[in-house]
């Protein structure tokens, strides 16, 4: 699938190679639609400069139209190597492709996890590495704007570490499956008082921004205590953000950390790896209700459909994968 104008995609045949010594060839069962990184290329709201991402094999070049691009492949080896057996159920950071070739060492088995499922690896991931970098004090106060899927997950494992969180979405739907999964939650416009009351007027030690709407980051400044954290999960783009850094902002001493997960920040290499992350969000994968979250899955050669319901923001749609079988 490739990337051909802002909010147009399409599906082209292209040559496959045949894999080499390392590598193995997957048939692809389904690939998750990433609802922030993927939707930002789908509109055209990246800086066509910008490589696809640095880190991963399966992405080179830029955001320049046309281009290919997804990090979400999940599938069976139809040719094994390295100790991977053919027929293991791999996970792989790939654009949306129906067969593809990956080195064996960038393949990740994911045993017996839900295929479908298992497409949320990556925003589990990224999480996860919110989660170790928040690193809030039992019982604190945490705030979380944006109930998408990375809201939710953040939320949820931010709960599991012992914070007391309080997320806000607009939309109620989002609100009520936050509910379910035991995450109380607000609307933007009762977020002030909520936290207010929860912290005795003191404001929250934490924002966790996840919305990728910048009035959540500027608003969300006003919730926090004296020297307390903005934690910017959002990627927002070519949006600008003008924050307000003012008086208030400075006396308070405030500071605003963005969070990203294609790497491990310096203050935490010395206990997590790449390897070792990875290997705990698998696990993860296991424990999450990520069953809640994986609502809509589309035909792969209807990913036009797909990634429209996404970027409009159809009801009920927590995360959107496209499926091969």
């Amino acid at each position: 699938m490739w990337f051909v104008e802002p909010r147009r995609v399409e599906i082209r045949d292209a040559p496959l190679s045949e894999p080499g010594p390392g590598e193995l060839l997957v048939r692809t069962a389904f690939s998750g639609i990433s609802p922030g990184t993927e939707m930002l290329a789908y509109r055209g709201e990246l800086d066509e400069r910008l490589a696809l991402d640095d880190t991963l094999s399966a992405l080179s070049g830029e955001f320049c139209f046309p281009f290919r691009y997804g990090y979400s492949c999940v599938g069976r080896v139809e040719q094994p190597g390295d100790g991977i057996a053919e027929g293991a159920a791999v996970f792989a950071f790939h654009p949306h492709q129906d067969r593809f070739v990956v080195a064996a060492g960038d393949a990740i088995a994911i045993g017996d996890v839900d295929l479908r499922q298992a497409t949320l690896f990556p925003l589990v991931e990224t999480a996860l590495q919110v989660s170790l970098e928040a690193e809030p004090e039992p019982e604190a106060v945490v705030v979380v704007t944006g109930l998408g899927v990375v809201g939710l997950l953040c939320s949820l494992l931010l709960q599991r570490g012992g914070a007391r969180v309080l997320a806000s979405d607009p939309v109620a739907p989002r609100r009520e499956l936050a509910g379910g999964l035991g995450i109380a939650s607000v609307v933007p416009e009762d977020l002030r008082a909520s936290v207010a009351e929860m912290t005795s007027t003191k404001g929250a030690p934490l924002l966790v921004e996840a919305s990728g709407n910048p009035s959540a980051l500027v608003n969300g400044l006003e919730l926090l205590r004296h020297e307390g954290t903005a934690l910017v999960v959002s990627w927002y783009g070519t949006k600008l953000v003008p924050l307000p850094l003012g008086a208030d902002f400075h006396r308070r001493r405030l500071t605003i950390r963005s969070t990203q997960v294609s790497t491990i920040p310096a203050r935490l290499a010395g206990q997590w790896s790449l390897d070792r992350r990875r290997h705990a969000a698998r696990e993860l994968l296991g424990e999450l209700p990520l069953g809640e979250l994986a609502t809509h899955q589309i035909p792969f050669p209807s990913a036009s459909e797909a990634f429209g319901l996404v970027d409009r923001g159809e009801p009920g749609l927590v995360h959107a994968a496209l499926c091969y079988e």
